[in-house]
């Protein structure tokens, strides 16, 4: 795996490095041992998918608050989406900046995006499949959420969304 770092603390990509013959291809997504050779402590405790059918389908921004904050490593399993998490941690030096990025299934690509970020994705294709591998259980008293067209965040989405889920519509603003 090839791991990146970008400008915000602890948000990294990650892509796969595939082998491939005749029969298709062969990666690893996880894998203990590299995270820990690349200094990234992570370790999952849940899996969950999100399917969604329609292109332009939005879901987020959404985060757990502590104690149950959560990381997790967000790739598509099926499709393209454009990926956004938003640094929530106050304090931090990159507070309330952003990164938005397109992952797509066929590269592998992934995000680790780190507990105190809210986090948020724009499919981009019709059948987009996105696997969360998160390191916290799911803590329905502590789910929170912020408009995905928050103007403290001031997120730049690819196109206008075509579909929002009733919850995210009710978010408020930061």
């Amino acid at each position: 795996m090839i791991f990146t770092r970008t400008a915000l603390d602890g948000l990294i990509v990650l892509r796969a490095e595939p082998r491939g013959d005749a029969r298709g291809d062969f990666a690893r997504l996880w894998c203990a041992a590299d995270f820990a050779a690349a200094g990234v402590p992570f370790a999952p405790s849940q899996i969950s998918l999100s399917r969604n059918h329609a292109r332009h389908t939005l879901r987020g921004l959404h985060w757990q608050a502590a104690p149950h904050a959560e990381t997790k490593l967000v790739r598509p399993q099926a499709g393209r989406i454009f990926d956004v998490a938003a640094d929530l941690r106050p304090g931090s030096r990159t507070y309330r900046q952003w990164l938005g990025l397109e992952l797509d299934a066929g590269r592998m690509d992934a995000l680790l995006i780190p507990a105190g970020f809210a986090h948020g994705f724009l499919t981009l294709t019709e059948n987009a499949e996105v696997l969360y591998m998160i390191d916290t259980p799911y803590a329905p008293a502590a789910v929170r959420g912020a408009r995905f067209d928050d103007p403290a965040l001031g997120i730049v989405w690819p196109a206008a969304p075509a579909l929002v889920g009733e919850k995210d519509l009710l978010w408020p603003a930061l």
